[in-house]
């Protein structure tokens, strides 16, 4: 959009306004009947927040970074910013993410319909993880994607509390009831994961823990660990600790509460049963 909006040529804009129509703007310098023309003034705000011009090791340190914006604010973000760089002789952004926007139950989230939804209330009910978890895995980066009550819930109830919740609280429990002690080795990051991050897809990144989420919880009731003794008992619980460490480090950027949770109970000789991760929605 942006490519096209450029070739079709460019024209000159006015980065100041009537000052009797917004009388909340700033001041343009040497004439009091204007103020500065708000997508000028906000944008600055990118490098000023850095200390710019002043402070040049803070903004050399940072700048140019990545911007993240709704796609309503494209040619502000995308052709206007850089332009206002390009004109001072500052580097332009890295990179501009430009996502898609949350609806309602298949409508447009607006004063008038009266369906916004309050995220602090979401948390206070839900709690922050699995807030965070519908909004990385559930909704597209690039693409509009829809929210109700009834999705949120099928989501924490299949994936948090039967997927991850269970599968921690499976493992933990056969540890503890094994007596055995277990070495902590550092995990590392599924290359898959990294991929998707790169490329914002935080969907499929999430996608991607999730397999390996229900190859283990699939494991388990296929070896049937429970019935095991020994040596063959330990083998199998720490190749299954492993991966649940694993999983916990790949969860950090996503679910950084949950993923402490996990490391702490998981990364001691004696693992013990804890409280569990998701309690299930009834």
């Amino acid at each position: 959009m942006i490519k096209t909006f450029v070739t079709d040529g460019l024209q000159d804009f006015s980065i100041s306004r009537l000052k009797k129509k917004m009388p909340w703007g700033i001041d343009v310098p040497g004439d009091s009947e204007q103020v500065m023309y708000v997508w000028f003034d906000a944008l600055i705000n990118y490098i000023s927040t850095l200390g710019w011009p002043e402070n040049k090791e803070n903004y050399e340190n940072f700048w140019p970074g990545i911007q993240i914006a709704g796609k309503d604010n494209l040619r502000q973000q995308t052709a206007i910013w850089q332009a206002m760089l390009m004109a001072a002789g500052l580097a332009n952004s890295r990179q501009v993410f430009i996502h898609g926007f949350i609806n309602v139950d298949g409508q447009k989230i607006s004063k008038s319909l009266g369906n916004a939804i309050n995220p602090i209330e979401l948390v206070g009910k839900y709690g922050t993880d699995a807030v965070r978890y519908f909004i990385l895995a559930k909704l597209n980066p690039y693409e509009d994607s829809d929210f109700t009550y009834q999705k949120f819930e099928e989501a924490y109830n299949s994936d948090l509390a039967n997927g991850l919740g269970n599968l921690v609280a499976r493992v933990a429990k056969l540890a503890e009831n094994s007596g055995f002690e277990f070495e902590f080795s550092k995990p590392s990051h599924y290359e898959r994961v990294v991929d998707q991050i790169n490329s914002y897809r935080f969907d499929l990144a999430m996608y991607a823990i999730w397999a390996r989420i229900m190859v283990l919880n699939q494991e388990i009731n296929t070896e049937e660990p429970w019935k095991k003794e020994g040596e063959e008992l330990k083998e199998s619980l720490s190749h299954m600790i492993s991966e649940i460490n694993k999983i916990a480090y790949n969860l950090k950027p996503f679910l950084p509460e949950t993923a402490e949770k996990i490391e702490k109970q998981f990364s001691r000789p004696k693992i013990k049963s804890a409280e569990s991760l998701f309690p299930r929605l009834k």
